[in-house]
């Protein structure tokens, strides 16, 4: 993001690697039995669902992040329910579409209202809460920045959905799965990239940085001992 916040805070914040792991691992299961079962939707679902509930207690049993662990399961245990309702194998990729999907349209609301979340989560991270919204470059800064993100998640739907539409199940299932994957940990980082030289961009060179926000005079006076 910038040498004033870590590249690696932010990813662990946002999941990180291990979080990526977790949420492809029981995909690239659901894909591997689907193919060697002869396609059958069942056992790819059973065998998604019960790689998912092993990560669950390994990360459970280490204390980690419990609130992530269980959306994470649960989120598995949907997409499974829903292509076993559907009997499409495809729709394993639904549930990722719609998260995306409305992912997208959160962030960019943010933007709209002037609350990119970019900024809550990087003053958040520094312990300014939202006093940088009160420095109008460092808000457009994260506004510009914001729309990285957005663009992340609408380029993951933009994907995803023609392979969800494909009439081929081994098109759909194989290929929308190895694109998950790619869509994932790598296009992360690539994001944070992104949005960091943004941040670079549309601040003038004369400020201070994101840890030294330029308060509007009322507040300077406001706060000062």
């Amino acid at each position: 993001m910038s040498d004033t916040v870590r590249q690696d805070t932010l990813v662990s914040l946002l999941g990180g690697r291990r979080g990526a792991f977790d949420a492809t691992a029981p995909l690239v299961v659901f894909i591997l039995t689907w193919l060697l079962t002869g396609d059958s939707i069942a056992w790819a679902a059973g065998a998604s669902v019960a790689s998912a509930a092993l990560i669950a207690a390994v990360r459970l049993a280490r204390r980690e992040q419990p609130r992530a662990v269980v959306l994470g399961l649960l989120s598995v245990a949907v997409a499974a329910a829903l292509v076993l309702y559907t009997g499409r194998a495809q729709d394993i990729l639904l549930p990722r579409i719609a998260v995306n999907a409305a992912s997208a349209l959160v962030w960019a609301g943010f933007i709209v209202f002037r609350r990119p979340l970019l900024g809550l989560i990087v003053g958040g991270l520094l312990g300014q809460r939202t006093r940088w919204r009160l420095d109008p470059d460092l808000l457009r800064a994260y506004s510009a920045a914001s729309w990285a993100w957005v663009a992340m998640y609408a380029l993951r739907v933009a994907v995803l959905t023609p392979f969800w539409n494909s009439d081929s199940d081994d098109l759909a299932v194989v290929g929308g799965g190895v694109a998950q994957i790619l869509l994932s940990w790598p296009l992360l980082v690539l994001c944070l990239a992104v949005s960091g030289s943004i941040i670079k961009l549309v601040l003038p060179k004369d400020h201070p940085g994101l840890r030294h926000p330029v308060l509007l005079a009322t507040e300077a006076e406001r706060t000062a001992p």
